[in-house]
């Protein structure tokens, strides 16, 4: 591979970080605590009441809780698979709190989010041999309650103030673990890098969660490399708006609180004023979010004077051209990164005149968009699912720099991220330090040479301890020497780039970050009478969509009866309109139904899956990627505006 063009000789190495020698994350925030002491940690002005801690105020906080713990029974083991107690909240301060509580007390925690489907968390519960319970708030208490007799729970804390009078429970409140804790003289714990931090549930190929293994030492490299990436200064404002169990989110909160930066809670009512009261510096959200800020900004551009809107088109028309030759001049044009002296010297002249219209643009339009989001971004990072070409170019204009990057659960997560220096648009980046990446042929797992699409493999520090209580799925996930099998396709440009072009995997991951497993909801569609195959699609998309091969005999038979024709026109308002009852009805109906799980838009198919057209394996699978490919255009019409 080729060194990287205009990569700085600066960059800090991993060794260089104030963690690299740290065994586990309890020893990450007593170092924070010491070097921010009096910085504010976490700032959440929508809790009643508002709350804000500084470094040490959270600190003590964690410690207490820890020690309350330990007073409630929670052994200090020195294994490496310790005493597991389920966390069940949404982000907020005390899930900070309760988290780390639960790592210093030598137990780990087992992680889920408040709003997941009561079904999923009993089975993780379970699944995890959880042997403590830690929830949101009393309403999420009592939709669990019912099913928590036959489970080895010894007791339950809220993180609310409220209480819970129950004979057969233990129950406490969140401040009746820190007087605990205040009373009783915390225990030491011996934790090492290879010690079980967490268990991070995912969905498996038939929709059932694996509980992922995630060590303290995945977490610490995640702190030392992104360390190398971007140095975020302490007391700088990062506010959060993703949840706190999805992996991407969690590993982002301790690398910057391992900064000194200050956090501050907002969710989706709020996140447009809070940008503009408190002017963060940097944010983490899905393609989802950045899509929705910029519909805001263009809703505000069309309800402008038609004059105005006619410059603002004329701006943002110029500056389009003007970044494209920008990016070809320095060598950041996914498709020449090999362009000659004499094709960047081209595009320099390009951009030469264009420079100054975008710059009278950025007077006159573009810092009033930065000004609108607060004004001080440095940076935002996009991740769980691409990020939209258009998105892209439009925050690129408008000066508000996006780092696209890669990773999974299983690898605790990032893999590769774009740089500052090196922004690659439609690229994943290059990999963090001491990662390896191989692109190797699905069937034969042999290396595939620079510039080749195949499966995309990864061994680094980064990647999952295993399945907690899965041998199998670890062993099929993770080969004898190492390298994780991401089920992703994609390449790697001649300068390390990884670029994803497609999952050979079955999830389906949305543009909100939720993975979607298709089999499910396919299986559940296909008790319709009037549905012979379906495939679900929607991959970086805002819903699910379908592509279905009708059940022509009873299709004619439903036309003969509600209309006396024998032909079918499969595009007819009625026939549409049956399809859409059936696929709203039954994906309803289907046990653990979430919102996501709705499908938007479909297609009615002439042909058939089959083996004969190679639709279908020899075992009469659907081939995903083969039919994806077979319809691009029909699926790129579907989700078109």
């Amino acid at each position: 591979m080729s060194r990287a063009p205009y990569a700085p000789t600066n960059v800090p190495s991993l060794e260089q970080s104030p963690y690299f020698q740290v065994r586990s994350l309890p020893e990450m925030w007593a170092i924070a605590a010491q070097r921010f002491a009096t910085v504010t940690a976490v700032h959440d002005p929508h809790s009643k009441p508002e709350v804000k801690l500084t470094y040490a105020q959270l600190y003590e906080q964690m410690q207490q809780f820890a020690a309350g713990l330990q007073a409630l029974g929670i052994p200090a083991t020195q294994e490496e698979i310790p005493t597991r107690i389920a966390l069940f909240s949404d982000n907020c301060p005390r899930w900070l709190v309760a988290d780390q509580g639960i790592m210093r007390s030598g137990a780990a925690d087992v992680v889920r989010g408040a709003q997941a489907d009561r079904e999923e968390l009993l089975f993780i519960l379970k699944n995890s041999g959880a042997i403590a319970l830690v929830v949101q708030d009393l309403e999420l208490l009592k939709k669990l309650r019912p099913n928590l007799d036959d489970l080895p729970l010894q007791f339950v804390i809220l993180l609310s103030d409220e209480s819970a009078a129950d004979d057969e429970l233990k129950t406490l409140s969140f401040n009746d673990v820190l007087d605990l804790g205040k009373t009783y003289p915390l225990q030491p714990v011996q934790q090492s890098r290879d010690t079980l931090a967490t268990l991070m549930y995912t969905s498996g190929t038939g929709g059932m969660p694996k509980g992922v293994m995630l060590t303290h030492g995945n977490f610490l490299y995640q702190v030392a490399a992104a360390a190398t990436v971007v140095q975020p200064q302490a007391g700088e404002r990062v506010l959060s708006i993703l949840p706190i169990w999805h992996c991407y989110e969690r590993a982002f909160e301790y690398f910057i609180f391992s900064n000194g930066c200050t956090q501050i809670y907002t969710n989706i009512r709020f996140v447009k004023k809070d940008l503009k009261d408190f002017k963060p510096s940097y944010m983490v959200g899905v393609p989802r979010l950045w899509e929705s800020i910029y519909e805001g900004i263009q809703k505000q551009f069309r309800e402008q004077p038609e004059n105005k809107q006619k410059l603002v088109n004329f701006f943002l028309k110029n500056s389009q051209r003007y970044i494209e030759a920008r990016r070809t001049a320095k060598g950041l044009k996914l498709n020449k990164l090999d362009a000659s002296g004499a094709d960047r010297a081209i595009a320099a002249l390009k951009a030469a005149p264009l420079k100054v219209i975008h710059e009278l643009g950025d007077r006159l339009v573009y810092q009033k968009v930065r000004d609108g989001l607060g004004g001080q971004l440095v940076f935002v990072v996009s991740g769980g699912g691409s990020i939209a070409e258009h998105l892209e170019d439009f925050f690129e204009i408008v000066g508000i720099e996006i780092l696209g990057g890669y990773g999974l659960t299983e690898t605790s997560p990032i893999t590769h991220v774009r740089r500052t220096w090196r922004n690659v648009r439609g690229a994943d980046g290059e990999p963090l330090p001491t990662t390896e990446t191989r692109i190797v042929d699905p069937e034969t797992r042999k290396d595939l040479p620079v510039g080749q699409k195949g499966l995309v493999l990864i061994r680094g520090t980064q990647v999952m301890k295993g399945y907690y209580n899965n041998p199998e799925a670890t062993a099929k996930a993770i080969d004898a020497d190492g390298w994780f099998d991401t089920g992703d396709l994609g390449m790697v440009t001649p300068f390390s780039d990884l670029v994803i072009t497609g999952r050979a995997k079955d999830t389906i991951v949305l543009t909100n970050g939720e993975n979607i497993e298709p089999q499910p909801i396919e299986d559940a569609c296909l008790r319709s009478a009037y549905i012979d195959q379906i495939m679900l699609v929607g991959q970086d998309q805002k819903v699910l969509g379908a592509l279905i091969v009708p059940n022509m005999e009873a299709l004619e038979k439903w036309s003969a009866d509600s209309t006396g024709l024998n032909s079918v026109d499969l595009n007819s308002a009625a026939v549409q309109e049956l399809y859409r009852q059936e696929l709203t009805r039954l994906v309803k109906e289907r046990p653990g139904y979430r919102a996501d799980d709705r499908i938007g838009p479909f297609r009615l198919l002439s042909e058939p899956f089959t083996v004969e057209n190679n639709l279908l394996t020899q075992t009469l699978k659907i081939r995903r990627n083969v039919v994806m490919e077979r319809y691009q255009g029909m699926i790129n019409e579907m989700f078109s505006p």
